[in-house]
Parts: structure tokens; C-alpha cells; sequence
């Protein structure tokens, strides 16, 4: 009876491995009998919008323990340490763990070509040299904020490395090969190879040309104004693409780990938030043309001030500037003026424009770390609240919401999401596999205020307190900025401010617009001082090297003390030297050869340059 019990038991125990178990336990047999070496898939690389690299991966070895093949870890420990530089007790712990593989890390990550040529040349036994890579940034700090940067194991810890990390990483490959209880390799076993496939290519918006001139004139503002930071935002107005994007101070991506971590963890362009200023007396003017609240031929009236609640809202010239049209108003950059156009469009509507506009929400750009700002509750706003607003104080705002805000005033009224990723590619064949289209949130204003935005902010670059951004022949338009910042206390801090301006050009058909803004600079501290020369070089040299066709019908700058004014170049070919001296041009001149007869000139006649610049002659006989 006890016999027929045992059978039965083993008989049912028999049946439930072999039925129920016996998948599993194959499974796990093939595991103990098989080891795999992962190989790492190449991470996608990111370009600007001409196909120019701007991260990729490059060849970098790194070390891999089987630990069961190891035959004398105590000596194979020593060896490792004395190579990768690292603690022998540590690099001990690794390679004896019970594991059927594991990467030494993390001196054993990333290794120079000379350590792993040594380390091969040793041969010890479960100890392999495995083809890794490690992400490359060719042009250092570059872009640095926007590209982000790559863990150890390649992984994005930041920018768009982080933001488009699954289409960007790839999947891991592996060998597997037979081995036997210690992990050693079967002579007659099966090898296995199952290839990595490699990330998708991220063409982004940027242009490293503009990217360069941007980083460049904001390194210049640095060294010249010491300011606490800086930043820089282009985009074109029409599609929502980023062109370039910059901040100070910088880190290299490559270096993150000894970077100050409040560096590379605020992207300021997007994360900053502060009073706008005086820029922001785009949004008011753009609704009260919009709301026909205001003819820019009407009259205004400054004295100086304007009483609202009780308290006297000042202009920042000293006794106003009297009486003058609302364009003038614009161009002047008159509080008083602004706090009246508030008033006539009423709370309601304003802060209805300001949110269409997208002030106090997220612009939706591809970045992580974008703030929303902030803008008062309606139900608190007094008559103040509604006169501050309408010229830029008490609200808080991004810069990239203010690019994005602008942009649509210039485009015809259409506020786009800025965005940087603009195509993924196939990474072997270069084919474009899915375009990012441009994506329109909203119609805020018609096309016909959108026209007379524009013209009213050239008006502002040639005749008011832009006069610093005009560029000859482009048609700048644009709006200074000068903003008190507020204290850890909540109060207004002294002789500290954000100056900033945004610029752009052609007018009649705006193709590019660049923001600045520069935090506390040293010395003077206004926004068409500091800012408006940043933004217009940056729009001279952009433009012209986008091929934008320069134009003859732009408004004339002003002749004022803070602008040298744009002349044109005399025809001095076939005069003679003697009678040119005598005459009363303004050019200082430079003569080369002998002679009488100036037979060749540079500039060349008719050229536009600024007033006083230097002409070459070459003299001759005729």
C-alpha cells in the first residue's frame, strides 16, 4: 500500500515537470547553458536644419567581467585597477559577483584606445574589450542648452537628448554563445549574433550659421557689460522654428559632470521669468489697433505722468515729451500713453489678449523646464494693476513667450508653437522617414493691424529708441526694453534691471525675429543702449547670410547724437585729387599711387555706409 503511494506520487510529481514545468526548465536550461555580451546600438545623431552635426557618437571601448570565466580574480582585480586607474577592493567586487556578465563602472566605461589595448594584450581570461560609444559634441558649448547631454550609458539626462531619448537611443544588440557550468565557452557550441539598430536621426530647426552669430555677439555683450546672465532667441516668425538659442553663462555637454548644475539645469530662454518692460507695449498696441481703440495719427498729450488710484504713474523722460501723435507715443516708448490704452480697452479685453497672445501658459516647445509666467487674476485687478499692465510692469513673463507674442503681431496675426525638432532620418540612408510641420494655436489678430504693428516698430528702429538695431536696408522694426527687478523682498531693486529688445526685418515681409535680453549689465542700463546694437548685428549678419534681398523703400533713420546716420558714397572717379580736398565732403579720404586723377574708389559710388566712414582712392593720370 505504501509502495503504490510513493509510485503515485512520484508518477503525479513526474507528470507536473513534465507537463506543466517542462517549458520553463528548458528555458532556464539554455540560460545556464548560454552567455550573451550586449553590444550597445548607436545613438541617433542631431543636426541642424543643413545637415551639419552637431552631436553623433563616436568609438569609445569599455571593459566586460564574465565572471565565471575568471580564474584568478584576486591577480585579475590588480591588473584591472593598475589600467583603469580605479580601487582594486572595488573593481574585486565587481568581477566576482555572481552575474553572467557586468560592464566595470564606471572607470571601465568609455575607456582611451591605448588602456584597452593593454588590457587586451594581457588576456585574461573572462575580461572583454567590447565596441561602446560615447556622445560627441563637435563644437564644444555650442547649442549646449538646447542638444542637452548624454549619461554614461549614453542615456539623455538633458535638452533634446532627454526630450527625444526612445527615438534617439536605439536597442541594444548581443552575441550569445554555448558555455558550460563555469561560463567557458563550448569548442563545437552556437554562436549567436542579433545586431543593434541604431537611433533615428533628429534634424533639428537650428542653424549653426545663426547659432554661431548669436553666441558670438552675446560673448561680446558678456565681456563688455559683465552682466548676471544673458540670452538670446531667433526664430522665424512665420513657421514657429527656432533658428538659434543661446544663453550665458554656458557649459561644455561633454563636461556636464563638472559644471555648476544651476548652469546646465536652466535653459533661460524658456525657463527664465521676469517683467518684460516696455516690449511688452506690443501686446496693448496690438489689441487696441486690433479693438479700434487708437488711430496712430491721433493726438496724445505727456506730461510727464499720469494719476491712476491715486498714484502717479511716471514716463521715464523727465517732463514727458509733450504733445504728439500715438505713433510717437510708440516710438517713444510714452508710459502714459500705454496706461491710456489700457484704459480704453478695459481689463477684460486686455487680459483677453494677453492670453491669446500665450502669456501665462506654456508655449509648448519641445524642452523640458519651459514656466508658464505669471499674470494677475483678473478679480484683483484695480485700475493700477490694468495701467502697470498695459506697459509691461507686474506681469511675468518668459522670453520665448514673448518671441512667440511678437511673432505673431509681424506674421499677420497667427500665434505659432516654437519647436526645434523639424525631421527624423533614416541614420543609413539619410531619408527623410516623418516631417514636423509647422503647427498654428490661433488667429489673435487680423492682417491688417499685424501691417500696422510693423510699420509702427520701424518707425520705433528709424525715428525712436530703437535707433541702435536699424540696419541699412532691412527694415528693422522693434521695441526696447528696460524692466526693474523685483527683491527677495518683493520690492523694486535699485539700479538693477533687465534690458532687452526685440527686433525684426524685412518689415514689409518679416523673415526672422531676434530677442536679447541682458540681466543687470554693468554701466548703463537701457535697452536701446545695450540690447538693440546685439539684436541688430545679429540681423545684419543673418540676413545676409539667408540671401534676404535688401530693400530701398525703408523709413529714413533720424540724425541724433546716439546714431550715426547712413549716407551715400560720392562718385569721385575722374576728379582731381586737389579740387576733391578742397570740396566739402565729409569722408575722410585715404589716396594710394600718383597721380592727379582718382581713377578707382572703395566703397564703391552710390554704396550706403554710415557717415564718416573712410574712402579709398586710387590716384592716376588720365
Amino acid at each position: 500500500m505504501i509502495a503504490l503511494f510513493v509510485f503515485t506520487a512520484l508518477m503525479g510529481r513526474l507528470a507536473y515537470v513534465q507537463l506543466f514545468q517542462g517549458v520553463w526548465l528548458t528555458e532556464k536550461a539554455k540560460d545556464l547553458q548560454s552567455r550573451i555580451v550586449p553590444f550597445e546600438a548607436k545613438r541617433g545623431r542631431i543636426l541642424d536644419r543643413n545637415g551639419k552635426k552637431l552631436a553623433y557618437n563616436i568609438s569609445s571601448p569599455t571593459v566586460m567581467a564574465i565572471p565565471a570565466q575568471i580564474k584568478n580574480p584576486v591577480n585579475t582585480a590588480k591588473q584591472l585597477a593598475r589600467i583603469l586607474r580605479a580601487p582594486e577592493e572595488k573593481i574585486y567586487e565587481q568581477i566576482t559577483k555572481r552575474s553572467l556578465s557586468v560592464y566595470i563602472r564606471p572607470w571601465g566605461r568609455k575607456i582611451s584606445e591605448d588602456q584597452a589595448k593593454e588590457i587586451q594584450g594581457l588576456r585574461m581570461p573572462g575580461i572583454v574589450v567590447t565596441e561602446d560609444s560615447k556622445r560627441y559634441y563637435p563644437y564644444g558649448s555650442l547649442a549646449a542648452h538646447i542638444l542637452g547631454f548624454t549619461g554614461i550609458d549614453n542615456q539623455g539626462l538633458a535638452g533634446l537628448e532627454l526630450v527625444y531619448e526612445e527615438r534617439l537611443k536605439g536597442t541594444k544588440g548581443y552575441v550569445s554563445f554555448s558555455a558550460n557550468v563555469k561560463g567557458e565557452k563550448l569548442p563545437f557550441g552556437e554562436d549567436q549574433f542579433t545586431p543593434p539598430r541604431d537611433g533615428l536621426d533628429l534634424m533639428t530647426t537650428l542653424d549653426y550659421t545663426i547659432q554661431t552669430i548669436m553666441e558670438r555677439e552675446l560673448d561680446q555683450a558678456v565681456a563688455q557689460y559683465q552682466p548676471e546672465n544673458a540670452l538670446a532667441i531667433a526664430m522665424n516668425p512665420n513657421t514657429g522654428e527656432i533658428l538659434g538659442m543661446a544663453s550665458r553663462p554656458t557649459y561644455r555637454p561633454d563636461e556636464y559632470r563638472s559644471a555648476n548644475p544651476l548652469i546646465y539645469n536652466r535653459n533661460l530662454p524658456i525657463w527664465k521669468t521676469y517683467e518684460p518692460g516696455s516690449t511688452f507695449k506690443i501686446i496693448t498696441l496690438a489689441a487696441a489697433l486690433e479693438e479700434k481703440k487708437v488711430n496712430l495719427r491721433q493726438g496724445f498729450s505727456d506730461p510727464g505722468y499720469i494719476t491712476v488710484g491715486g498714484r502717479r504713474l511716471r514716463c521715464w523722460k523727465g517732463g514727458g515729451h509733450g504733445h504728439q501723435t500715438f505713433l510717437e507715443v510708440v516710438e517713444n516708448s510714452c508710459n502714459p500713453g500705454f496706461v491710456t490704452l489700457g484704459q480704453r480697452l478695459g481689463k477684460e479685453t486686455l487680459f483677453s489678449y494677453i492670453r491669446d497672445f500665450g502669456f501665462g501658459q506654456k508655449t509648448g516647445i519641445d524642452l523640458n523646464g519651459e514656466a508658464k509666467g505669471i499674470l494677475f487674476r483678473e478679480s484683483r485687478v484695480g485700475p493700477v494693476e490694468l495701467a502697470t499692465t498695459a506697459f509691461g510692469q507686474g506681469v511675468s513673463v518668459t522670453p520665448i513667450q514673448q518671441v512667440a507674442a511678437v511673432a505673431a503681431a509681424i506674421n499677420g496675426g497667427d500665434l505659432m508653437e516654437p519647436h526645434l525638432a523639424k525631421a527624423w532620418l533614416d541614420p543609413e540612408t539619410g531619408e527623410t522617414l516623418e516631417t514636423i510641420q509647422p503647427k498654428k494655436l490661433r488667429k489673435v489678430i487680423s492682417a491688417e493691424t499685424s501691417q500696422t504693428i510693423r510699420y509702427a516698430l520701424e518707425s520705433v528702429v528709424a525715428k525712436g529708441t530703437g535707433r541702435k538695431a536699424f540696419v541699412d536696408g532691412y527694415r528693422v522694426g522693434g521695441k526696447t526694453g528696460t524692466a526693474q527687478k523685483v527683491g527677495p523682498d518683493g520690492r523694486y531693486l535699485q539700479n538693477n534691471h533687465i534690458v532687452s529688445f526685440i527686433g525684426f526685418a524685412p518689415a514689409d515681409d518679416p523673415q526672422l525675429v531676434v530677442y536679447v535680453a541682458v540681466d543687470n549689465p554693468k554701466g548703463i542700463q537701457f535697452g536701446g543702449v545695450v540690447a538693440a546694437p546685439i539684436v541688430g548685428n545679429i540681423l545684419d549678419d543673418s540676413l545676409r547670410y539667408m540671401g534676404v534681398k535688401k530693400r530701398t523703400n525703408q523709413i529714413e533713420p533720424e540724425d541724433t547724437p546716439l546714431v550715426t546716420p547712413i549716407v551715400s558714397v560720392p562718385n569721385l572717379v575722374g576728379q582731381d585729387i586737389d579740387k576733391i580736398k578742397a570740396s566739402l565732403y565729409s569722408f575722410p579720404l585715404k589716396a594710394y599711387g600718383e597721380g592727379k586723377i582718382v581713377i578707382d574708389q572703395i566703397p564703391e559710388p552710390g554704396k550706403r555706409v554710415k557717415k564718416g566712414s573712410m574712402i579709398k582712392i586710387y590716384l592716376g593720370n588720365k
